[in-house]
This record gives structure tokens, sequence and C-alpha cells, in this order.
């Protein structure tokens, strides 16, 4: 089974790409920017508002597709500055608590709409 997942609770995708697609038990999230999804704008230039809030867009569509944020399995965070890694990784504990999913953190030299944070995740059930 196959399935694209939308919800108007995370931002619309900005370019050729879902929210998230269904693989049978398996759920891959694309990578969620800080962006509020009713004004598809920036939350803040603060680093951990911009965290909470991708986290926050990632859990819309994880919800979506019927899963809870204790079936994701693994995120991947993609930082514009590595110097902000202590402040998203508070912000990223926090909202997992002892949920503790697989993770890579890299820096990278640019992300879209020049956001500080952008977060992805695979879910999966059972």
């Amino acid at each position: 089974m196959k399935k694209t997942i939308s919800t108007p609770h995370a931002p619309a995708a900005i370019g050729p790409y879902c929210q998230g697609y269904l693989v049978d038990d398996t759920l891959f999230v694309s990578g969620q920017i800080p962006y509020v999804a009713e004004t598809m704008t920036l939350i803040s230039e603060d680093i951990r508002q911009q965290a909470q809030q991708s986290l926050e867009n990632v859990a819309a569509v994880v919800t979506a597709a019927g899963f809870e944020i204790a079936d994701i399995v693994k995120c991947q965070v993609f930082l514009r500055d590595m110097n902000d890694f202590a402040a998203v990784n508070e912000v990223y504990a926090s909202f997992f608590g002892t949920h503790t999913p697989a993770r890579i953190a890299v820096e990278v030299s640019r992300l879209p709409k020049d956001v500080g944070v952008e977060i992805d995740a695979i879910c999966m059930k059972g």
C-alpha cells in the first residue's frame, strides 16, 4: 500500500514533493521547516522556537497519517549553524521525552527559505 499524506496542520509543500508518504507500515515525513501552517510564515528568528515549530509540523504529518510520536524511529536534523546544536537538542529532548529515535544532526550551508533548522522523520508501526 502506498499513500500520500497531506494535512492543513503542517506547512504546504513548497516544491514538487508531499508532506509525507506512507508505504505499508512505514511513514516517511518530508523535511519540515519552522513555518506556521496557517500563515506560511516563519515562526520566529529564535532557533528554539524554530526547532519547536519544525517538530510540531512533523507531529502534524505523523498524526494525519494515523501514527503517534512514539512511532518515530529516526529523525534527521539539518542546521544552518552547528553552534545552534545545544539549543535545538534541548528542544528536541523536551519534545520526545523518554522516547529517543535514532537521529543525525548535520550543518548545511543553506536551508529552504533560509530557516535555521529543518527536521524530517521516519515512522514505523508494529
